[in-house]
């Protein structure tokens, strides 16, 4: 790579660093982008087997309805109007269920319509319900970034923060059934009963009950749309370029040091990788003991096992919804499975610019630990990125022989729900916590980053400024994971470079040229 000097060069190209590449290059930085693998975008990611697109991270998005949040986010970067998007259906988006009870519990776009649908299901707890989505809607308005308004406090100050999401649910009814009901899309989120705070199930929820969105052929195209921008506005995104380490200059990072040895010079540097795996390319002794500590002893969100169905041409009509379903009568458990897994799975369908009448591909979701793939830790397969669920040779038959068990006992749970599924798939593949560890770039595979717990919620905030004084981090990390939540980080750290009050002036100036 040839010898040059940047303004900014961002290591990672998930969402978050591909938003702060396109937002700084518009505002005059010169930028590069530097990824190790061979497709850019982290979990926005895709790839095609048997001429089937799959999604390994991006099912569905919420909030992009003309006047929401993400709507207007987009709007400012620029991406919005070239989005190919399929609105999800209003009386049923989500659908919950479970194993023994022949009711499919439909969640409703828009809080009246939420409302009602529960309300037919549960008649007697209507007040619950209301009271439910009410706090949901105040929640959200406590973090103003969430509403395209510039931070007029911190974070840290919002009075839920230390509320637990489960207990909260539990306080609007004394119906065990709604209780699980509401709390039934929490693999959106890795929702652990214990630990769970309240506004994370808040921000998520409520961005999908706004509005529910599916990417037609796949959500790679929000990564193909940011690093189009990148490069119109003179920037560059590099793939195959993996940073191992930092050189400084001072007190400073002058330049990135990549594994063929050249060197990337820059003025600031953006993270887009863990935190932790971070401050692994800076030297002992570079940074505060406790500082490092801290952020390497934050727990992370649990991994998935996922199954890529391929599916016989023509035979399963599209559904617009999803299904998250479970075995056992308790939502916030699935990560704590002990004798028996699945505790549940997740499923969702492709959506071809091809034809909406049918789907070829389904893709099923299920939660597993890391150490279930621990034997094999030693094993790394980084070289074809866009097929996630390729074999690796080195991993050895014992591997293959795991993931077709786990594999067939999801296919055997869906098959409850939807009788003789299994004539029409015509083959089908998997991920596991190793493969989103070698192409996302956590240490154990985290689906969702850093953990968040409502007894010591100040823990898991991480500021987008580092020790570093030009190092700066981004993504789902920051603070909230998801399109949204890592959106508003990666305009939480462009602020740290630009100006908070001057960014957020800009975007809403851009929303309002749009109404």
């Amino acid at each position: 790579m040839e010898e040059e000097k940047y303004d900014i060069v961002i290591v990672g190209s998930g969402l978050g660093g591909l938003e702060c590449g396109a937002i700084l290059s518009e505002e005059g930085y010169k930028v590069i982008v530097l990824e190790k693998n061979k497709q850019i975008g982290g979990n926005l990611q895709i790839f095609s087997r048997e001429k089937r697109i799959f999604d390994t991270g991006i099912h569905y998005i919420g909030g992009l309805d003309k006047g929401e949040n993400l709507y207007g986010y987009f709007k400012y970067i620029g991406i919005m109007d070239d989005l190919k998007i399929k609105k999800l259906d209003d009386d049923g988006f989500d659908v919950v269920s479970f194993e023994g009870d022949p009711i499919e519990y439909r969640y409703g776009q828009g809080y009246d319509n939420f409302i009602e649908i529960m309300s037919g299901y549960f008649p007697k707890e209507r007040e619950g319900i209301i009271k439910y989505c009410n706090t949901l809607k105040d929640v959200c308005r406590s973090f103003p970034m969430y509403n395209i308004e510039p931070r007029n406090t911190e974070q840290a100050h919002s009075i839920y923060l230390d509320i637990n999401a489960r207990e909260f649910i539990e306080s609007c009814t004394d119906n065990k059934k709604l209780q699980q009901v509401l709390a039934g899309t929490n693999v959106l989120y890795a929702g652990e009963g214990d630990k769970t705070p309240l506004y994370v199930h808040a921000l998520v929820i409520n961005s999908y009950i706004e509005s529910s969105w599916r990417c037609i052929d796949g959500g790679s195209q929000i990564a193909i749309l940011l690093s189009r921008k990148i490069r119109n506005n003179g920037g560059k995104v590099v793939k195959h370029a993996e940073v191992v380490s930092f050189d400084f200059e001072g007190e400073n990072i002058k330049s990135a040091v990549l594994a063929d040895g050249s060197k990337i010079d820059g003025d600031m540097f953006i993270s887009n990788m863990h935190p932790a795996v971070t401050l692994d390319l800076i030297d002992e002794g570079r940074l505060r003991k406790a500082y490092r500590k801290r952020i390497q002893s934050l727990e992370n969100s649990i991994s998935v096992f996922i199954v890529y169905l391929v599916l016989k041409k023509d035979r399963i009509k599209y559904f617009n919804r999803n299904y998250y379903h479970y075995i056992h009568a308790d939502v916030w458990n699935g990560a704590n499975y002990k004798d028996r897994w699945p505790e549940g799975y997740a499923l969702f369908t492709g959506i071809s610019s091809k034809t909406d009448e049918y789907t070829d591909a389904m893709t099923i979701m299920s939660y597993m630990r890391y150490e279930d793939t621990k034997k094999w830790e030693e094993t790394f397969n980084t070289v074809s990125k866009d097929n996630p669920s390729s074999k690796d040779s080195t991993r050895g038959q014992e591997y293959e022989a795991f993931k077709k068990e786990k594999a067939e006992l999801l296919i055997d749970e869906l098959e409850k729900r939807f009788p003789n599924i299994r004539d029409d798939i015509e083959s089908y593949y998997t991920s596991t916590p190793l493969t989103y560890r070698d192409y996302i770039g956590t240490t154990d595979g985290s689906l969702y980053g850093v953990s968040k717990d409502h007894k010591n919620p100040l823990k898991s905030f991480i500021s987008a400024k580092t020790k570093v004084p030009n190092l700066y981090l981004t993504g789902q990390n920051l603070n909230m994971h998801g399109v949204l939540g890592v959106t508003i980080g990666a305009v939480t750290t462009c602020s740290e470079i630009i100006g908070h009050e001057k960014l957020m002036a800009k975007i809403k100036a851009k929303i309002a040229e749009d109404d």
